[in-house]
């Protein structure tokens, strides 16, 4: 599987808990932190959730 970087580039401060899970749940939380993670479907469905929140680039 193809591998991508994730990083937060916004606040989950007054977003709704599950996607402050999902943040989590990808490994991050605090800002501009990156992790780099395999792009399999579920992954890919954590992301598209939190979209709006993180940065996303091939790695």
């Amino acid at each position: 599987m193809a591998k991508v970087k994730v990083t937060q580039v916004r606040s989950t401060i007054d977003k709704p808990k599950d996607q402050k899970a999902t943040i989590v749940a990808l490994g991050l939380g605090k800002m501009n932190r990156t992790v780099e993670v395999e792009n399999t479907p579920q992954i890919a469905g954590m992301i598209r959730k939190v979209s709006h929140l993180v940065k996303v680039e091939e790695a």
